[in-house]
């Protein structure tokens, strides 16, 4: 059965995110959208986590297994939440639904003050542990951003929260973060669990938060192994 498989993108990235995915997944139909203002809709206006989940719901065929990273992992839970009978499963990592700390407004700020400065998407390419032949993209398309949607979608991230209606999915849910990833994320997958007990939470020994273009072998292990209806044994349970 070839059940469709939807990747929804991180924030400050785009649907690119993905390739590394790709050849992992020759055996499904695979959909990479981008979010309205990034990518190839970078024009465009951010319309909110609810409308970006009705916008991906309205794009997708039939029923899907649901894969988010990020800002993908926040906008996949808006779309369980609001429409749970399209989802067969759902796989969510990097997910920061705690509010935002100290450190994340840090960031937020610093964003807005020089996000058209490519030293500091090199900084935060670093940070996140990318490797050198993805960082000039991952640069490239930062600069991109428009900033009122940076300011918008930001202030979206750090208010933090699960949707009141995420019980209304009942189906498989695995919730990940890296274990380089920050405090706040890694706190994420107990708000997770709370709010939706059949979800399995685990951690990603050794990774940061964009860990799909860390270390593309063991993502597209995990998510193969996950499509199939396992979780790998690699990650840990917290």
């Amino acid at each position: 059965m070839n059940v469709p498989v939807v990747l929804l993108h991180g924030g400050n990235v785009a649907s690119w995110m993905w390739e590394p995915q790709l050849p992992a997944l020759t055996d499904r139909t695979v959909h990479t959208p981008d979010l309205p203002g990034f990518g190839e809709r970078v024009a465009e206006d951010w319309p909110g986590l609810d409308a970006v989940a009705d916008d991906i719901v309205a794009r997708a065929p039939g029923r899907f297994d649901l894969v988010g990273l990020s800002l993908g992992a926040l906008t996949a839970l808006r779309v369980l939440a609001r429409h749970p009978d399209r989802v067969r499963t759902a796989f969510l990592t990097s997910a920061p639904v705690t509010p935002a700390g100290a450190g994340m407004r840090l960031f937020g700020r610093l964003q807005l003050a020089f996000g058209q400065q490519p030293w500091f998407w090199r900084a935060q390419a670093a940070l996140f542990g990318l490797p050198e032949d993805a960082r000039a993209r991952y640069v490239t398309h930062g600069l991109s951003v428009r900033r009122e949607n940076a300011t918008a979608m930001t202030a979206e991230v750090c208010a933090g929260g699960v949707p009141a209606d995420l019980a209304r999915y009942a189906g498989p849910l695995l919730a990940v973060a890296g274990e380089k990833d920050s405090a706040a994320v890694r706190r994420s997958l107990t708000v997770i669990a709370t709010a939706a007990p059949q979800a399995r939470v685990r951690i990603a020994p050794g990774m940061h938060h964009i860990w799909n273009v860390e270390n593309v072998d063991l993502f597209n292990e995990v998510l193969r192994t996950w499509l199939n209806g396992s979780v790998d044994p690699r990650l840990q349970t917290i």
